[in-house]
């Protein structure tokens, strides 16, 4: 399914790879005169490249995962040679295009430059000087970035040629949506031990005998073998996990910041400097659509104003989505010639066009934030806190030296709780415990780690924290006694009995009912439930209960059991997708959408393949050393 707008959405997903591996991370660090990493057929893979591209990746990590990331990691994750192939397959592709002779022109690649956010300033217009800044920084001139804008449009135009026309087969596609959206009518009815008592038969016909009605307080105590027989049955439901017996010290940033004086002119001073925070002038949350000219603005204007596009519509149609114009949130500072018509719009206005730096634009307010001011003395004793906390923090760095040294020297726990001031404790830890120490991530791993005899080592916490554990012995998992456990036993049993008496009753109901008896001639309160899909959901039943619908046949009579559940359910009728139905053309046009795209990246991917077979590939092992020890 290739089209302009699949095209747009590859270029979008370079730039931004791109530049979220360079804007703010900085250079990583590389020295020497070597800048190539190897050669991709007639094109060099620049080692910057490489750099940049693998930094990239690794913040994306520590952003998904919360935590910072070694790059011993990020090579036990495999992110090096991730970054690398994908390095090498764009570098085989630049040179296709190259050999097929794809380019595009200064134009395309100086409207890629000027709608880049990072390259804008406070007024929206672009900031040149930011601009090779931000290149200088990472060791990229103008010339090289913009060379690699071109080569990005290129392969976008080359991934257009290879996959253009690409659609889902309507086959495939149609028994999707038959899957998906197909419909059942049922009458159910929930099963408990306590249901009405049944009305007397009145048709002459023979009744099913039920198990006894039980109310559940009235399930019958298990006896002595019955709880014997689960306990022996289930051993690991009652076995006692492995027991860490471990000793640890702790040094916390709280505890040390508590002898920390902070003075009052450094309180106000941070407080100053957060001024922006604490004291805001009256904003806007806005988005901004440029247009080439004032005409195409205000026809688009007049279109949205008689209702025949929506603004989302007028972001699609230039080629964008809403977070690339979206501004945030914007003083009147910000807007320079925008602002006044921006500020006297109310919130859902749609304004302009307005001249700007960048051209004519729309602006779109979706929300006004009243001006607000925050007190010193409202937030002066939490800052007074940060202070001593960060404080702290370096503090504890600092001590950290020495507490290594020490260990380093042999000294056990008790030592460093005397002479490095750290508080030091105990812990029956097993996976079940996360009180305390025990809370913190850092901590269950190191303790699960631990190995006897071995020796403490400094580890840190995420809030500046750091600690050291040693092993002091271990108790294996056991089974615990059944007098310790016979209250668990005991629920477990009548839990079992529970259920069994429950979907006993359910299976012989729905007999009845499928013989012919009505719902409520069993006793039974009967709900209908219409136009069920898959993708359903029946308030009161549990997950699996659809699943089990669709597994029935037309007319069937059937016992659903869950856990803590049990119900009679008739299939009513079964239907196809509702044709008329938007969610049905909704869920067609996204399988469409899905289905199209697979197949248009394994096409594209086994292209790349392909060419990349027939490439000849060197890369420079060293220079590749070099660019990852620049990063331990």
């Amino acid at each position: 399914m290739a089209s302009s707008k699949g095209n747009r959405v590859f270029v979008w997903i370079i730039l931004i790879l791109l530049f979220v591996g360079l804007i703010g991370f900085g250079a990583t660090g590389l020295t020497g005169n070597a800048t190539r990493l190897g050669t991709v057929g007639d094109k060099e893979l620049e080692i910057q490249s490489y750099a940049n591209a693998l930094q990239s990746r690794i913040r994306a990590l520590e952003s998904q995962t919360g935590s910072a990331v070694s790059f011993a990691q990020a090579q036990q994750f495999g992110l090096d040679r991730a970054v690398l192939g994908q390095l090498v397959t764009e570098r085989v592709l630049d040179a296709e295009a190259e050999a097929l002779g794809l380019s595009v022109g200064d134009a395309r690649v100086r409207d890629q430059v000027l709608a880049i956010p990072a390259f804008q300033g406070l007024n929206g217009s672009f900031d040149r000087d930011a601009y090779r800044d931000a290149l200088s920084r990472n060791g990229l001139s103008v010339a090289e970035f913009e060379e690699s804008l071109r080569e990005g449009e290129a392969r976008a135009l080359l991934q257009t040629a290879v996959v253009g026309g690409v659609a889902a087969p309507d086959a495939h596609v149609e028994a999707l949506v038959e899957f998906l959206m197909s419909r059942r009518d049922i009458t159910w009815a929930p099963v408990t031990l306590g249901s009405a008592r049944r009305p007397a038969a009145d048709d002459g016909r023979p009744r099913v005998i039920l198990p006894e009605i039980l109310l559940d307080a009235e399930i019958p105590a298990p006896t002595e073998a019955e709880i014997e027989a689960r306990y022996a049955a289930a051993p690991e439901a009652y076995t006692a996990p492995e027991i860490r017996q471990i000793s640890y010290v702790w040094l916390r940033p709280e505890d040390v910041a508590e002898e920390i004086e902070i003075d009052d002119a450094q309180v106000r001073e941070l407080y100053e400097q957060r001024i922006s925070e604490y004291v805001q002038e009256e904003r806007r949350l806005v988005e901004r659509l440029i247009y080439p000219n004032a005409k195409t603005a205000e026809t688009a204007l007049a279109r949205l104003e008689a209702g025949e596009a929506s603004f989302e519509d007028l972001v699609e149609a230039r080629g964008l989505s809403l977070e690339a114009v979206d501004l945030g949130d914007v003083a009147e500072a910000d807007l320079d010639g925008a602002a006044e018509t921006v500020f006297a719009a109310e919130a859902g206005d749609v304004v302009g066009p307005v001249e700007t730096g960048l051209g004519p634009a729309l602006f779109r307010v979706n929300a006004v934030l009243a001006a607000e001011e925050v007190p010193f003395e409202a937030v002066e004793d939490d800052l007074r806190a940060e202070l001593a906390q960060a404080r702290a923090r370096r503090e504890i760095e600092r001590r950290s030296q020495e507490i290594t040294d020490l260990l380093a020297g042999g000294a056990a726990l008790e030592d460093l709780a005397e002479r490095a001031d750290m508080e030091l404790g105990t812990i029956e830890w097993s996976e079940e415990v996360s009180d305390g120490i025990a809370a913190y991530a850092p901590f269950r791993e190191a303790a699960a780690a631990a190995q006897e005899g071995g020796f403490p080592e400094l580890l840190g916490f995420e809030d500046g924290g750091v600690f050291a554990l040693r092993l002091d012995g271990v108790t294996p998992p056991q089974l615990r006694p059944l007098d310790e456990v016979r209250a668990q036993v005991i629920a477990d049993v009548e839990a079992e009995t529970r259920a069994r008496l429950r979907s006993e009753r359910a299976e012989a109901l729905a007999a009845e009912i499928a013989d012919g008896a009505s719902f409520a001639a069993a006793g039974l309160a009967p709900q209908q439930a219409q136009n069920l899909t898959r993708r359903a959901f029946v308030e009161g039943t549990f997950p699996g209960f659809i699943r089990e619908i669709f597994e029935m046949e037309e007319g069937e009579t059937r016992a659903i059991t869950g856990a803590g559940f049990a119900a009679v359910v008739r299939l009513d009728a079964v239907a196809p997708p509702a044709e008329d139905d938007a969610g049905v053309a909704a869920e067609r046009q996204a399988i469409e959408e899905r289905l199209g795209t697979g197949i248009a990246q394994d096409i594209y991917a086994a292209y790349a393949s392909a060419v990349q077979a027939r490439t000849e590939i060197r890369i420079d092992d060293t220079a590749v050393q070099a660019v990852h020890s620049s990063f331990r």
